[in-house]
């Protein structure tokens, strides 16, 4: 009689001498994380309400982090979101096309480009977060502040070390 393969056992080859990981948390890891890989896709975590998957990912990102930093040129963005600049400027022209984001030349070096969140961005951006905070508050509605508290900041720690692995140097936020 066949025996099952055993599921905790990786399939991906491993250098010589390398031993599997015994602990069993980590195939619930992995097969949790690809869950909500796909289930975040699915529904793109777009909040609730009238603001529900109204804004992509890259375009949340972009606005989210320009919110944080104050007008940024396009290679600082790019690098400090761990992608090339060619991805920033294709990603933020719709959003300049509807205005969310303002192109302007850099006061020192008038050949650069400098990107800031306009006024229309910075409410649209208001608008997506509250969405998205009422779906988490709906998320985690029977959860203990510890619990939430705890869950965020090991995926703090989790986006951290995916960051780092990628892209060294760059934050995750």
């Amino acid at each position: 009689m066949p025996t099952q393969p055993d599921m905790t056992t990786p399939s991906v080859p491993r250098p010589a001498g390398e031993t599997p990981p015994a602990e069993p948390a980590f195939e619930t890891l992995q097969h949790q994380v690809a869950v909500f890989a796909r289930r975040a896709e699915q529904t793109r975590l777009g909040g609730v309400g009238q603001a529900r998957n109204s804004m992509d990912r890259a375009a949340y990102l972009l606005l989210n982090r320009l919110d944080q930093d104050g007008p940024t040129g396009v290679k600082a963005l790019a690098s400090g979101m761990g992608i090339d600049s060619s991805t920033v400027t294709r990603q933020v022209a719709p959003l300049v096309d509807s205005g969310l984001v303002n192109r302007t030349s850099h006061p020192e070096d008038g050949r650069a480009v400098v990107l800031e969140l306009s006024a229309r961005g910075a409410a649209r951006l208001e608008q997506v977060r509250a969405s998205r905070r009422a779906l988490m508050a709906l998320l985690t509605e029977d959860w203990t502040a510890e619990e939430r508290d705890a869950f965020c900041a090991l995926l703090t720690r989790f986006n951290d070390a995916l960051s780092e692995l990628h892209s060294p140097g760059v934050p995750a936020s």
